[in-house]
C-alpha cells in the first residue's frame, strides 16, 4: 500500500497522519524509513548530492520509478553515477521540489520509491 503524503514545511513531511521530522525514504511495500544521508556524506560531504552508494540503498528490484523531494528550496542533486545507476536499472528518474514532488508521489501509480528531503 503507498502511503499518502498529507503536509510538509521547512523541517517536516506528513505521512499518513504522523509529522516526521527527518528526511525520509518509502518503500515499494509502503514502508518509511529514515534516509541514510551519512552514504552521501561520507562522499561528498553534503546530503544534498545523492550518491552511488545511497542509490543502491534506496534502489529496489521491480521499481519502476524513483521520485526525489529535493527540498523545498530544490539543493538536492544526483550524481552522475547514482544517475547511471538507476538508468541501467531502467529505473525512471523525477525530481522535483519537496511540495511538488509530494502531488506526484500521491497520483504515481507504478511501482515506486520516493525520497523527501525536507529541508531547503
Amino acid at each position: 500500500m503507498k502511503p499518502v503524503i498529507s503536509d510538509s514545511g521547512f523541517g517536516y513531511i506528513t505521512v499518513e497522519g504522523s509529522k516526521i521530522d527527518h528526511d525520509i525514504i518509502i518503500r515499494l511495500s509502503g514502508e518509511i524509513k529514515k534516509r541514510k544521508k551519512k552514504l552521501s556524506k561520507a562522499i561528498y560531504g553534503t546530503s544534498h548530492i545523492i550518491s552511488l552508494e545511497e542509490a543502491k540503498y534506496v534502489y529496489q528490484n521491480s521499481a519502476e520509478r524513483l521520485i526525489i523531494g529535493t527540498g523545498h528550496q530544490g539543493m538536492v542533486n544526483l550524481s552522475d553515477e547514482a544517475a547511471g545507476y538507476l538508468k541501467k536499472k531502467k529505473c525512471k528518474m523525477n525530481m522535483y521540489s519537496t511540495p511538488k514532488a509530494i502531488e506526484k508521489w500521491n497520483d504515481a501509480t507504478e511501482r515506486v520509491i520516493g525520497l523527501f528531503h525536507i529541508t531547503c
